[in-house]
């Protein structure tokens, strides 16, 4: 019998009191700190090139030169940053018919009325959001920003289009941070959830809340051998 979709390298429970999951390894939180810290110091360093008021955010980074040199070359960890994150969560991420109808009971969320919800895997709808929408942004944030990289492509793109790729990227970086913001303001809303980007861990009546078919695959996984301790 195969293993269901959403249980990833490292996800274990353990007996205990209280219970305790492994949620993410320390490959995969180093992954997300390494993009989420990329993805700050590019917002900010920007946003100071976004536009003059701004521009004493450079003094950050040591002064508008610099801070245009670098700026690129964040995007470059970022890149393939994200793409680690990407092979490790895309199939956790895919999208289920629960998804669809955690979305339509969207009012039971906010409420926090968790009864009225479908048993969900790993993630949620708004989190599966956030994934793809990251997901789409970065990919056109490093199209757009390559075609408007001068000090390398400068020669490859005309005029016309560098302007066009100068738009693109402004609306993907304003888009992205505004993704970034709700997927922090998720993290903090969700008691319990910064302990899994920190500590790797959540307790078992977390799991159980919030992903209450994430936690019965694990504990069925467990029971049948499949399942052993984490791997790293």
């Amino acid at each position: 019998m195969s293993a269901p979709y959403d249980l990833e390298k490292g996800d274990a429970v353990h007996p205990g009191r209280p219970v305790q999951v492994d949620r993410y390894t320390v490959g995969a939180r180093i992954n997300h700190w390494i993009t989420a810290i990329s993805l700050i110091l590019l917002a900010i360093s920007g946003l100071a090139l976004f536009h003059p008021s701004l521009y004493f955010l450079t003094g950050l980074f040591g002064g508008g030169q610099m801070t245009r040199t670098i700026h690129p070359w964040i995007g470059v960890v970022l890149f393939f940053s994200f793409a680690g994150m990407f092979l490790r969560f895309w199939k956790a991420n895919l999208w289920k018919s629960e998804d669809g109808t955690w979305m339509r009971r969207i009012r039971d969320v906010i409420a926090g009325h968790e009864e009225k919800l479908p048993e969900l895997g790993k993630y949620n709808a708004g989190q599966k959001m956030v994934f793809w929408g990251m997901s789409l942004l970065i990919a056109v944030l490093i199209t757009s920003g390559v075609a408007i990289w001068q000090a390398y492509f400068a020669s490859y793109t005309t005029i016309e289009q560098q302007r066009v790729a100068l738009l693109v990227h402004a609306v993907a970086a304003v888009a992205i941070i505004c993704v970034w913001i709700v997927h922090v303001y998720a993290a903090i809303w969700v008691k319990g959830t910064i302990s899994a980007m920190t500590r790797g861990q959540v307790t078992g009546g977390w799991a159980w809340r919030h992903h209450r078919k994430w936690f019965r695959e694990l504990v069925s996984s467990r029971k049948s051998g499949t399942r052993g301790t984490p791997a790293e």
